[in-house]
């Protein structure tokens, strides 16, 4: 995500290293890089050259103080600009009313299903008691992805499957949740093009049926400027209260993002990243910002994390390696919660100054499958006592796994280093070690 914007722009704070301060030559130099840019990473050109005009203008005459190199402080103004460009704050959704009706629209294809899918769980977590309704009676097989998606997620799905009026369907949906105490009520919308007139009334309809708290506008980020000009057309229908941005883990060049609210003046409320249905974030302007520019994203990271770590779990494994007794069916759990946290180089993107290093790596979500079929192919007492793994133990975890003696001994060798880590780390309670070269694990 943003990885060719972020590269431009690393180039673009290297033109002032160096330099003892900052003077118009340079500055105006390093500002139309920037501007070149935004325009590639395809930024509506109008709020390219703003924001570019905006820099440049803050970066006049601004004295250098003997810590701060130019480029830091130009970073340092860049970033303040972004964070104003992408809406300043976060928007919380309005969740006051019972029921609250969220209605979920956008073009075809944009992840508007998977999305709300995605909304539920979110809600679950907070506390509410969501009610999905199954609105979009055109696209085929619409309705039965919407119901595995609730039976996924624990949601309920309120669907009339000979009824194809979704005015009819919406209207009883929300008696059905005022009835049965779902206090959310969100309904998944057909997808439409804003050509397309019969469906822009149908769905401005649907807004009047239900006066819905909330009117999300899904975004495929992919799609860049012309995601913009469809939301800004949709606006004028719907006068949507915020934006989602789909499909950020694709190969998004970041121009979505980066006008939309200037465009229609409507926040971004969440980002989605892949399919799982953890792979959901609140937008924060800020972090979205720092990972821009580089800097990482480690509170993100950190609230995926415990969004998907289980308390007692966690609490059952500290003991464990108090113990000196963590073993392979733990660190197969580890492996399995890292996964439900959303794409790995997605992750590890999140890592301040790590994004940069790992742009040409091949790194997908089957990066440790190598070493769960390895695993996998072990006895419960192996997992629990590897020592025992003798010569032809191994020939067997090589039949199972299909990897090799190699890799089995690389991975024990690997894993002992890691207990032995996770040893000295309770010895100095807590105080971190160096870690060990784990890449070729992923194998």
């Amino acid at each position: 995500m943003f990885e060719n914007l972020q590269n431009r722009l690393e180039k673009a704070f290297k033109t002032l290293k160096g330099q003892g301060r900052i003077n118009e030559i340079n500055v105006a130099d390093t500002v139309k890089e920037i501007r070149r840019a935004l325009i590639a990473a395809d930024v509506n050109f109008k709020v390219a050259k703003d924001f570019t005009d905006t820099i440049l203008e803050k970066a006049k005459g601004q004295e250098v103080i003997k810590s701060i190199s130019p480029s830091q402080l130009l970073t340092k103004i860049v970033n303040d600009e972004l964070v104003k460009l992408l809406g300043g704050e976060k928007s919380d959704l309005q969740l006051h009313a019972s029921p609250t009706v969220i209605l979920v629209a956008g073009l075809q294809g944009s992840g508007k299903t998977t999305f709300t899918g995605k909304l539920g769980m979110y809600l679950k977590g907070l506390g509410r008691n969501p009610l999905f309704v199954a609105a979009d009676v055109y696209r085929p097989a619409a309705r039965e992805q919407l119901k595995v998606l609730g039976q996924q997620v624990g949601v309920s799905v309120f669907s009339e499957d000979t009824n194809n009026n979704p005015i009819d369907i919406a209207e009883n949906a929300l008696a059905f949740a005022k009835k049965n105490n779902h206090n959310v009520l969100i309904v998944d919308t057909a997808g439409r093009l804003s050509v397309d007139q019969k469906m822009m009334e149908e769905i401005a309809q649907l807004k009047r049926v239900l006066k819905p708290h909330e009117i999300l506008f899904v975004v495929d980020s992919m799609t860049g400027q012309d995601a913009v000009n469809t939301a800004k057309s949709f606006n004028d229908v719907l006068d949507f209260t915020g934006v989602v941005l789909t499909k950020l883990d694709g190969d998004t060049r970041g121009g979505a993002a980066l006008s939309i609210k200037t465009v229609v003046n409507k926040p971004i409320k969440f980002v989605s990243h892949g399919e799982k249905m953890e792979a959901l974030d609140v937008f924060y302007p800020e972090r979205m910002a720092g990972r821009i520019l580089g800097m990482g994203d480690v509170v993100s990271l950190v609230e995926r994390a415990q969004a998907v770590f289980d308390e007692e779990e966690s609490e059952r494994l500290s003991k464990k390696i108090a113990k000196n007794k963590f073993d392979f069916e733990d660190f197969l759990s580890q492996l399995q919660q890292i996964k439900k946290m959303g794409n790995v180089k997605d992750l590890l993107g999140m890592l301040p100054g790590v994004g940069s290093q790992i742009k040409d790596l091949d790194i997908d979500d089957n990066s440790f499958k190598g070493i769960e079929s390895i695993i996998q192919s072990m006895t419960p007492k192996e997992r629990a006592f590897p020592e025992i793994l003798n010569a032809s133990r191994k020939q067997r975890i090589v039949r199972g796994s299909g990897k090799s003696i190699q890799d089995i001994n690389k991975l024990l060798a690997q894993f002992e280093q890691m207990r032995k880590m996770m040893k000295v780390m309770n010895n100095s309670k807590g105080k971190m070690p160096s870690m060990p070269n784990l890449s070729s694990m992923r194998r």
